[in-house]
């Protein structure tokens, strides 16, 4: 989906200028923009995701009234490369400073970005996330399911209302049901078409697994406004034989579709945004800050933290046994385990997988859905728990410890490989999100 634009000129008719500019935009962002026929300044404004002057000039002074009646996002991208142009500054600063939102990219990067932002701002609205659960919080290690609030429905109202992401929600019993009925014809012949790194895994618990995909990929194919996937795996892992973090990988290589672990919504929609805007690797995984010491290790089944310098700084994190799953697209370590978690079934599975060391962004949408937490680190090394459940973890640095324990919004984030501060300011202003930046 690429962004509508609408082009607007602020002469009565444009000039020569604005129509060579027209000319670049159309050649320098085929990909991203479907450019609009232009139309003058203050007239009525057809559907679209915002406008673009390709041209910009002192009229805009005495036009500001024009500029107030203008209900979508303003770009000025006035320059051959892209960008703004330098001789456009002091007219897109008088914009902002009576009020209005205007972009004023100053990287064609940038240009790309915003533009990505507001086609996906779009597609959203006729977006679907599917959540297979029955009772969330009923079944296993009751006492803590029944905290999370992405299974309430406030917070499913609200990101409908937010972004027009819509939540469906099915029977995960059913969903286990239609897993047996997969013939294992039909296992043999996906088996033997995929090359899946396992290790210790059984042969029946390999099988298990991909029944499951299958079943599940059956249900995705019936509606093409499916862009998410995710079941209430832990809580409810007796309905199973197994767990679908292959399903995800798959689901993820063959149609881009975005993963939910427990069912997150919240995570999902911030990987959703993140990677479809920036398009670098994420994952979501639990965050366990050194500051917490035994209350944070002992649901990993962990004694102490590693020694190292400057703990107060420092978060392990771990998922499910590993450090969490990630697609294998993603890693430059992946296979695929048996499980380690004992809330899930002997056959079940589990990935080890691993992003490079080295620069990492935490990044999370706050259950107000107003806002985005943002924290750039690094990923020094994993660490190993053998016996815990907690096999292979990462240990990240941060800037401020404290700071994150008084402003994190849950004990699940997401982490892009890379620092995304700057990029992750820009597509929160753009998806309509304050951002807050633990620094």
């Amino acid at each position: 989906m690429k962004a509508k634009l609408v082009p607007l000129y602020l002469k009565s008719d444009p000039d020569e200028e604005f129509y060579q500019q027209m000319s670049n935009l159309k050649t320098l962002f085929e990909e991203e923009a479907d450019l609009l026929n232009p139309i003058p300044l203050g007239a009525k404004l057809p559907e679209a995701d915002a406008v673009v002057f390709p041209q910009i000039l002192g009229e805009a002074y005495r036009k500001i009234n024009d500029f107030y009646n203008i209900k979508l996002p303003i770009l000025v991208i006035t320059s051959e490369f892209g960008t703004v142009s330098m001789w456009d500054w002091e007219v897109v600063s008088f914009l902002k400073m009576k009020g209005l939102e205007v972009f004023a990219p100053y990287n064609i990067e940038m240009s790309k970005k915003i533009l990505k932002c507001l086609a996906l701002k779009r597609e959203m609205k006729t977006t679907k996330f599917l959540i297979f659960q029955e009772n969330p919080g009923e079944g296993m290690q009751a006492s803590i399911f029944k905290r999370f609030y992405w299974w309430e429905k406030e917070c499913t109202e609200q990101i409908n209302r937010k972004f027009g992401v819509e939540i469906i929600r099915k029977s995960l019993k059913l969903l286990a049901a239609n897993v047996e009925k997969i013939s294992e014809e039909e296992v043999i012949k996906i088996q033997e078409k995929r090359n899946i790194p396992i290790d210790g895994v059984s042969d029946q618990a390999l099988k298990n697994a991909l029944r499951l995909y299958l079943a599940v990929k059956k249900e995705i194919n019936r509606d093409a406004a499916i862009k998410g996937i995710g079941t209430n795996c832990l809580n409810e892992s007796y309905y199973f034989k197994t767990t679908p973090c292959l399903a995800w990988d798959l689901l993820f290589q063959e149609k881009g579709i975005m993963w939910a672990c427990e069912a997150d919504t919240l995570s999902m929609l911030t990987q959703y945004i993140l990677y479809n805007t920036l398009e670098v690797p994420i994952m979501m995984s639990n965050v366990y800050p050194f500051l917490m010491g035994m209350a944070a290790l002992k649901h990993e089944k962990i004694d102490t933290f590693p020694e190292i310098q400057d703990p107060d700084n420092h978060l392990l994190i771990a998922h499910c046994g590993y450090f969490g799953f990630i697609p294998r697209s993603f890693s430059h370590e992946w296979k695929l385990k048996p499980r380690v978690l004992e809330i899930v079934h002997e056959d079940a599975n589990a990935i080890d997988a691993r992003f490079p060391e080295g620069e990492v962004t935490l990044a999370k949408i706050g259950p107000s859905l107003s806002s985005l937490s943002v924290v750039e680190g690094y990923l020094e090394k994993y660490v190993q728990y053998p016996g815990s459940d907690c096999r292979n973890g990462a240990l990240i640095r941060i800037p401020d410890g404290h700071l994150l324990m008084n402003k994190l919004y849950s004990h699940h984030n997401c982490i892009l490989t890379g620092h995304y501060k700057n990029d992750l300011e820009l597509i929160a202003s753009v998806i309509g999100l304050n951002i807050e930046v633990l620094s």
